[in-house]
């Protein structure tokens, strides 16, 4: 698990640089740090669906490097922190729409691959990645809300962004072991 927590470091580099001022620092950095996190996951034998968050990562944050040059008194720097998890929750919906939920590829490297096929392994990931989703949406709207209330809240922001991101993460540890206690065995499902 600690492995894939790597997979947020763009993000949270941008989270420590970017501020009004150094929005387009933050985004350098992130792409930076997105770029070496697939080119360092892919040498090591990281497939790309292991990787979604990577992949989008380096596609955010490209489009905010690029958005820092051509409109560097864009209206949308002070709601960085709010778009970052409108981003993530548009890459978890969006994988869900697809049928291919995010964590797919990672909670296959945690399972042996008969489970792979299983409708309840799919389930089980499907559930994980609303969780996730829903998460990022929910921090995506406070923080938005934050923005407009207070810009400057920034201890609120912190509290926001840490709750919203450990929630999904102790889902994430918690969830498949329900999952398997109402299965009635100890096949593993994620």
């Amino acid at each position: 698990m600690t492995r894939y927590l790597i997979s947020f470091a763009p993000w949270i580099a941008y989270a420590c640089i970017a501020t009004s001022d150094e929005w387009r620092s933050g985004a350098q950095w992130g792409l930076a740090i997105a770029l070496i996190v697939l080119f360092k996951g892919n040498r090591s034998g990281k497939k790309w669906d292991e990787m979604v968050i990577e992949l989008s990562a380096a596609v955010f944050f490209a489009g905010i490097t690029w958005l820092s040059y051509k409109q560097p008194d864009s209206s949308l720097i002070p709601y960085g922190p709010a778009l970052v998890d409108v981003w993530l929750a548009a890459t978890a919906f969006g994988s869900l729409l697809i049928a291919k939920p995010f964590t797919l590829g990672i909670a296959r490297t945690m399972v042996p691959k008969e489970v792979w096929k299983s409708p309840v392994f799919h389930r089980t990931n499907t559930v994980i990645t609303l969780v996730w989703g829903l998460s990022f949406g929910a921090a995506a709207v406070l923080l938005w809300l934050l923005i407009d209330w207070d810009p400057k809240a920034t201890a609120i922001a912190i509290a926001i962004k840490v709750v919203t991101f450990v929630i999904p993460v102790m889902f994430t540890i918690r969830y498949p072991a329900v999952v398997r206690a109402r299965q009635g065995h100890a096949q593993p499902t994620r």
